[in-house]
């Protein structure tokens, strides 16, 4: 994936889910099949991009990822969410929850 495809899939998406991690991340591995469960049953409409950051250093950079894992969430072609390290399940879902439902209604 180019940074250019990827920019097009953001764009004409109705939400895209960027998940940066790392072959050495362990909470980057403990972590992606919680986000691809909360995504399929909560999200469905939401595409999912798993990217290793290291593999992807030029998307990595132009996006200021700055941690592993780090996750983006575009809404409408527009960062909506962005976090690192340490994220709540129950909170990006309560983040999502309102404007998704509003956007797939």
């Amino acid at each position: 994936m180019t940074l250019e495809e990827l920019q097009s899939t953001i764009k004409s998406e109705l939400g895209v889910l960027l998940y940066f991690s790392g072959e050495h991340c362990n909470v980057c591995h403990a972590l992606r099949p919680k986000f691809k469960e909360l995504f399929d049953t909560e999200f469905p409409e939401i595409k999912q991009i798993f990217l290793d950051a290291q593999e992807y250093a030029t998307i990595a950079a132009e996006y200021e990822v700055l941690s592993l894992p780090t996750i983006l969430v575009f809404l409408d072609g527009r960062e909506f969410v962005r976090e690192g390290r340490t994220v709540s399940m129950h909170q990006l879902q309560e983040k999502l929850s309102r404007p998704y439902g509003m956007m797939v209604d």
